[in-house]
């Protein structure tokens, strides 16, 4: 006679088997909607604060008797905190959750931003940038961390897409909003309503983000955080993902802290309003960051930050140009092509890693926006050494670095091809 447990087993091995059904949100179901609009409303959010005075240095050089290069430090220092803190904030959101963290980090930085346009001097101004860009600093990295573990892996480029198109309209808006409310009243207001706008949206993200549910908390200990960041900048894949980031970003945001000086001087002379109303073309981002999935389907990853790289180049090129109408199609190349390559790399971040998400993801931001602070002030230190021709061949020198990366990255994958054994048969 078989034993009990024989009979379990017999029964167990009988039974059909159960498909294993993947609970993770994807198009279409339930709190996708929900959840996509909340990351994108953290995306305007943190786009919108943290370049909230890019498109006001020319008002701010002369509010505080600055040059360009000083002025620049706004922004400067707001990226540079950012990515100073973007790794320790990942660590948090391993141990407190994703929704937490962004929640608090929304709620310091608006806070700040109210605060803002008070700062009685340029050292008082970039001081409390700089915290708010640290405040920041646990978005970025959380909510792609959030959306590895919450979405099907089919869907995340299209999900880590649609933030990133939050990013490029907070980015739109905040300088649209800040140029025609600057024109009219100044800088200091157009910055306190950009914070008041954040609020909303902080408010909005915190009621719309679906609990998550497949978030498991890890450790604090510095010993584990280090053995998981160096684990990953020993993959080779990783690294030249941060690098083509920090490239891209280099270029970006060299391009657009300078080209209000551009377009303030003769012979376009352009009022404060119009030049904030240029920032439109970074609907063209939100569009081309929201289809990088398509772009990634149909030509891979490397071929994608081909295209990407070469409509940035592009565009730079034809920003030389002194037509207005050939500069604006310039910036509408560049913004393409600088979300396009962002998406595709920091979404290829999140595939790559397969532990410490939060954590890779985070040594991207940082990379991202050390690109950000680095492009800002070379790019108006280029600026006012060689003109507009110097910002742009800062650029192509970055785009340059992007190819290269890309290409080595493609003879390395056909090296480790031919390494690993052939399929059994």
């Amino acid at each position: 006679m078989p034993s009990a447990s024989t009979k379990a087993s017999i029964t167990v091995d009988a039974a059909p088997s159960v498909p294993v059904v993947d609970s993770r949100m994807a198009p279409g179901g339930p709190g996708y909607r929900r959840m996509s609009f909340a990351l994108f409303l953290a995306g305007v959010a943190t786009f919108a604060l943290l370049y909230s005075t890019q498109a006001l240095l020319p008002l701010v050089s002369t509010d505080f008797g600055v040059t360009a290069s000083e002025a620049s430090w706004t922004v400067s220092a707001a990226t540079g905190a950012l990515a100073l803190f973007v790794l320790p904030m990942s660590a948090l959101s391993e141990r407190f959750g994703r929704r937490t963290l962004m929640t608090a980090s929304l709620a310091v930085a608006v806070t700040v931003g109210l605060l803002v346009p008070f700062a009685p001097s340029i050292g008082a101004l970039v001081a409390l940038r700089a915290v708010q860009g640290a405040a920041l600093a646990g978005l970025p990295a959380s909510a792609t961390a959030y959306l590895a573990e919450e979405v099907r892996p089919k869907a995340l480029i299209t999900a880590i897409g649609l933030f990133v198109a939050g990013n490029s309209v907070g980015g739109m808006s905040g300088r649209v909003i800040t140029g025609w409310v600057a024109q009219e009243w100044g800088w200091r207001v157009a910055v306190g309503t950009i914070g008041v706008v954040a609020v909303a949206c902080a408010v909005a993200f915190r009621l719309l983000l679906p609990a998550p549910k497949h978030f498991k908390a890890g450790s604090l200990r510095p010993r584990v955080l280090a053995r998981t960041v160096r684990d990953h900048l020993a993959n080779p894949l990783l690294c030249r993902l941060y690098a083509i980031g920090a490239l891209f970003m280099m270029i970006f945001g060299g391009v657009y802290t300078v080209i209000g000086y551009r377009l303030t001087d003769a012979p376009f002379s352009l009022p404060q309003g119009v030049i904030g109303s240029i920032f439109l073309v970074y609907l063209v981002g939100t569009v081309s960051a929201s289809t990088a999935g398509r772009l990634v389907a149909r030509l891979g990853r490397r071929g994608s930050l081909y295209l990407a790289g070469g409509t940035t180049a592009s565009g730079l090129l034809l920003s030389l140009a002194d037509s207005l109408v050939l500069i604006l199609l310039g910036l509408v190349l560049i913004t393409a092509g600088f979300f396009a390559g962002h998406a595709v790399a920091s979404s290829s971040v999140s595939h790559t890693a397969t532990r410490g998400r939060a954590q890779a993801s985070a040594l991207y931001q940082s990379a991202y926006y050390i690109g950000s602070s680095a492009g800002s002030t070379m790019g108006a230190v280029a600026f006012h050494a060689g003109g507009w021709a110097g910002t742009v061949s800062l650029g192509l020198l970055a785009i340059l670095g992007v190819v290269t990366i890309t290409v080595f990255g493609s003879h390395a994958a056909r090296t480790q091809s031919r390494r690993e054994p052939a399929p059994a048969h």
